[in-house]
């Protein structure tokens, strides 16, 4: 079968045939003739089958008829990362050459201004990650109600990043008679549940058996020990692997990433990093410089474990095993694409071997050692790195490190016993009786006989005063008349016996100004009557 068979129109053919392709895969066979017919597709294909071109070419056939307007795209595709979503629209502009089709891009790590002039313009094809698609909504930058056709691609993974709550919030915005294309790896209960909640009767196409490697892909366990052994197992893989071309490193931790990474530019590798905490610009960088060829080495996280097409990688390497059986097969996808030989190494060490149990069961095969096997590997050196992965040095929680003259090689002194009191046998047979307290007498404590004989503590340096500003000496020295705070303050004193007449000595001011009296005015009558 051939794509003019398909159904495909002759613009999209011309650019297909420009980019070298004759022969679509199966899973492009099976899912573009029910795309073009607007029909719901569910796609499940192990990775690297051709999954974008299945529905980008049907989408783009599609949009040929027909116009967007502004802040309402006709197309909507939801991928899981940046890197994805910025390899789909790479996709749009190699085939839709001969075709006047605006694209946006909605991901983070880029300005919202340039994006928002985007959609302003009118784009026909929207590719989005879940998170600032939501921004946009949210601000009224972003319509959805003209989307006539929803992609959701790598759906497996963004179970595994917690998208589905936010794909289920979109779904609800868009159009209810829209066309919905579903990609997968692998369809876990979760995702079979969304399915059948937003794809209605859809064609089910599953050229492969979900999660399962592809046959080209030659596999291989090295035993190691942790630490620094591990990384020199990694440098020993590099340096004596045959045909290596490039290769894809993978670990678990973004911070096993730059550890790994300056390892190996510190041993003179060509190499260069990526991971979810770079900035999109860096990113980017690493990618296109592995890409074109400019460093041979990539050390990424799972971020670059799905749906990145670079065809010709030749080795995939997990340092680090995957926690999770499903990331394995995306992992080594990486490389054997398109037909080609790939090998995929895992350097395992004894905490592993779980996982390697849960990846075996997965694909249905076992992996063959490559060098010793694990149980044949001599046990760590005492002291080596094995024993704390971290680094070399690393202290148990309760070792506490040595201080002073307690150094390596030195002993400290041992204390001499403490010289006990020995008392006579007869103090111990006979204890002394105890002697009767007399009462005690409950007598005035008067002020005056105490004491203060703590020094007055007074400052030299002169204070300035915020409020006056005049300058003042601060007097440390306790006030006159105050008690301690651990004696008790008589209830009564000789001062407190003089009774105090009317205010005492605190007379407000008010009641010491001087009255005016006004002469009063008297009548006449008043006057005769005080005459008479």
């Amino acid at each position: 079968m051939t794509f003019d068979e398909l159904g495909l129109s002759e613009k999209v053919l011309q650019a297909v045939a420009a980019s070298g392709y004759t022969t679509p895969t199966p899973i492009q066979a099976q899912a573009i003739p029910h795309a073009l017919a607007g029909r719901d597709v569910l796609g499940i294909a192990q990775t690297g089958t051709g999954k974008t071109a299945a529905f980008t070419l049907p989408m783009l056939s599609r949009l040929e008829s027909g116009r967007a307007r502004a802040r309402m795209p006709r197309t909507l595709i939801l991928e899981p990362t940046r890197e994805l979503a910025a390899q789909v629209e790479e996709s749009f502009v190699k085939y839709g050459a001969n075709h006047k089709v605006n694209v946006a891009l909605l991901i983070g790590g880029v300005s919202f201004a340039d994006q928002e002039a985007k959609i302003m313009r009118g784009a026909d094809v929207l590719i989005a990650t879940p998170g600032r698609l939501l921004d946009f909504s949210e601000r009224g930058k972003l319509l959805l109600t003209g989307i006539e056709i929803l992609v959701i691609d790598e759906a497996d993974r963004m179970l595994d990043m917690g998208f589905i709550p936010d794909i289920e919030r979109i779904c609800k915005l868009v159009p209810f008679t829209r066309q919905t294309l579903f990609f997968s790896a692998t369809m876990p209960p979760e995702i079979t549940r969304l399915t059948e909640q937003f794809l209605h009767n859809p064609a089910r196409i599953e050229v492969a058996k979900a999660a399962t490697t592809a046959s080209t892909i030659t596999q291989g366990l090295v035993a190691s020990h942790g630490g620094g052994q591990k990384r020199e197992t990694l440098r020993q893989l590099l340096r004596g692997a045959e045909g290596l071309k490039n290769a894809i490193i993978f670990c678990n931790r973004k911070s096993d990433v730059a550890i790994v990474y300056k390892s190996l530019q510190k041993h003179g590798f060509p190499v260069g990093a990526l991971h979810g905490d770079m900035d999109q610009r860096a990113r980017m960088a690493s990618l296109d410089a592995f890409k074109n060829g400019a460093i041979d080495l990539l050390v990424c996280s799972d971020v670059a474990a799905r749906g990145l097409d670079i065809p010709d990688v030749s080795h995939v390497f997990n340092f680090d095993v995957p926690t999770h059986a499903e990331d394995y097969v995306h992992r080594i996808g990486r490389t054997g694409r398109a037909g080609r030989s790939g090998t995929a190494y895992s350097i395992i060490t004894r905490s592993d071997q779980r996982y390697i149990d849960d990846i075996e069961k997965l694909i249905a095969r076992k992996i063959d050692w490559f060098g010793p096997a694990l149980v044949d590997l001599p046990p760590a050196e005492p002291g080596s790195e094995d024993e704390h992965p971290r680094g070399r040095g690393r202290r148990e929680r309760n070792e506490r490190p040595a201080r002073g003259r307690e150094r390596e090689g030195r002993e400290r002194a041992p204390r001499p016993a403490p010289v006990e009191a020995v008392e006579p046998v007869e103090a111990i047979a006979a204890p002394a009786p105890r002697e009767e307290r007399a009462p005690r007498q409950q007598e005035p404590r008067q002020q005056e006989a105490r004491q203060d004989t703590r020094p007055e503590r007074r400052s030299e340096a002169p204070r300035s005063d915020n409020r006056g500003g005049r300058d003042a000496r601060r007097v440390d020295a306790r006030p006159e008349g105050r008690t301690d705070r651990n004696e008790r303050r008589p209830r009564h004193r000789d001062d407190d016996d003089v009774p105090v007449v009317g205010l005492g000595d605190h007379v407000p001011s008010f009641l010491l100004r001087p009255v005016v009296l006004k002469p009063i005015k008297v009548s006449a009558e008043a006057e005769a009557d005080t005459e008479e």
